[in-house]
């Protein structure tokens, strides 16, 4: 039996990745009710619904948003080459409008406010369109504060081998959630030095660097001299996977010896994590939706707003396998269990034993891609420098105020650290190759997001191919909030 008659034959009721007919089943995140729109000219668009819904946290019931299809499955899947036809309505009660994360749409549809487009009005619909692409595990989020609250979903783009593939595929959207809201734990950020309070909480590096040193290369390595690194600006109330916690984390039933696709998103606001396979080996397999040539281990790090694809190969004993998201430099973590039939699942607890490891760059001077940009001379190049104020949280990036280019350049951007917290950095509209890190030339992955450490550099280049004026910022949503944000700008007539 191959591994789709085996899924079909699963009894519901138990949460499945993988399904054709849904990215994630409802079972797993619940049905949502949203408001009927009028009808649009809209034939052969999907509908997609931002809206509000309950989940259940520390047995707590929370309101948060959501982007639904109109059977309550959370997000979207798409076939590549394919075309982005959705209308997006918005079911909230307030203005918002959502950045479709790893696609290149024309700029006016990217999704930031007023960048050009304006909010969506409540009760408002509109409808996007535009080539899809190639395929890709992306997602879609609220450029807003509005993120903090779960405004956001996986946006899975499959191709023609995915289909064809014998293997079950697993989402797992991570998150970190709090009962407070966005504008609070921003103005907490704000006043915790000058008014004595304490909103942060900041690893020390003696303790990074042991976490650092765990799995090896896979993690990360934090970079010596580093004593006054800082890691974690907030402690969350939660940390999710796919809307739920360890302590009744989802099933994703599988088949014995079977072969098994993650496809992990980093969708938290403030929180970077190791993925965590435990006693499976994985393949890392694709960056932000974009192949690379495989790499084993059972660590892999992934900071805000990045994307892993990672392939297992089950055991044909079966058994449980839980694959963990641990919160770096700190014991919290969460997580999916996937287990073969009748196995007995033990409960995980939502603190491990010891800290999850700083991130670095020691992944990322591994990977390479599967189809790098084509070689050629860059027309421009720009150096930036990521500055912060931990005092009055505040965040700059110096000299990206000039960053114009024209049409059909090759473009190389220099990210330099300067501050003591890392910024995973994304640029919308484009892909990039990285091809520096700290001062050494690699052909790195081509990806849309990329960690800059402390003190540390990378260097980027991308083909300017998609007219307009392109955020360039930090994907920590409060580091963008204070600041740090630029932009790509195309010159007129170019």
């Amino acid at each position: 039996m191959n591994r789709r008659k085996f899924l079909g034959r699963l009894v519901t009721g138990v949460a499945v990745a993988g399904s054709a007919s849904a990215l994630f089943p409802t079972s797993a995140w619940p049905q949502v009710t949203t408001n009927k729109l009028q009808p649009l000219s809209n034939i052969g668009a999907r509908s997609l619904s931002i809206a509000k819904r309950v989940i259940e946290v520390n047995g707590k019931a929370a309101s948060v948003f959501g982007l639904v299809q109109p059977d309550g499955t959370a997000g979207i899947t798409l076939e590549a080459n394919s075309q982005f036809d959705v209308t997006l309505s918005n079911n909230i009660g307030d203005p918002t409008l959502i950045h479709w994360h790893g696609l290149t749409p024309p700029w006016a549809m990217d999704g930031v406010p007023d960048n050009p487009s304006a909010l969506l009005s409540p009760a408002e619909a509109r409808r996007y369109t535009f080539p899809v692409g190639a395929g890709g595990t992306h997602w879609m989020h609220a450029h807003t504060l509005q993120e903090q609250n779960l405004l956001a979903a996986p946006l899975i783009v499959r191709t023609a081998d995915d289909v064809r593939r014998d293997e079950q595929e697993v989402v797992i959207f991570l998150h970190d959630f709090s009962f407070t809201p966005a504008e609070e734990l921003l103005a907490r950020l704000k006043g915790s030095r000058s008014k004595g309070g304490r909103a942060m909480n900041h690893g020390a590096m003696t303790q990074g660097m042991a976490a650092g040193m765990h799995g090896g290369h896979m993690s990360g390595m934090a970079m010596p001299g580093m004593a006054a690194m800082d890691l974690n600006d907030i402690e969350y109330d939660a940390y999710l996977a796919n809307d739920r916690t360890l302590e009744d984390p989802q099933v994703v039933p599988t088949e014995k010896g079977g072969l098994v696709r993650l496809r992990i998103i980093n969708g938290a606001t403030a929180t970077a994590f190791t993925i965590d396979t435990g006693g499976l080996a994985g393949r890392l397999v694709a960056v932000d939706g974009q192949l690379v040539h495989p790499i084993s281990g059972n660590q892999f790090p992934i900071s805000m707003g990045q994307r892993l694809d990672i392939r297992l190969e089950l055991p044909k004993a079966g058994g449980v396998h839980p694959i963990l998201a641990l919160r770096e430099g700190s014991l919290e973590r969460t997580g999916i269990i996937l287990a073969s039939p009748r196995a007995v699942i033990a409960k995980i607890a939502s603190r491990g034993s010891a800290n999850g490891p700083v991130l670095g760059l020691g992944l990322e001077k591994q990977l390479r891609p599967v189809e790098p940009l084509p070689t050629r001379p860059a027309d421009h190049r720009f150096a930036l420098t990521l500055t912060g104020d931990m005092a009055g949280y505040t965040w700059q990036i110096n000299g990206g105020d000039g960053l114009s280019v024209r049409q059909g350049d090759r473009v190389e951007v220099a990210m330099q650290n300067m501050s003591m917290m890392a910024h995973p950095m994304h640029l919308h509209g484009h892909h990039f190759q990285v091809i520096g890190i700290n001062g050494n030339t690699i052909q790195g992955a081509v990806r849309d997001t990329v960690l800059v450490p402390p003190m540390g550099s990378v260097v980027t280049a991308f083909d300017a191919n998609n007219p307009g004026r392109w955020p360039l910022h930090c994907h920590h949503l409060y580091h963008m909030a204070s600041g740090m944000m630029s932009f790509v700008a195309y010159r007129d007539g170019s």
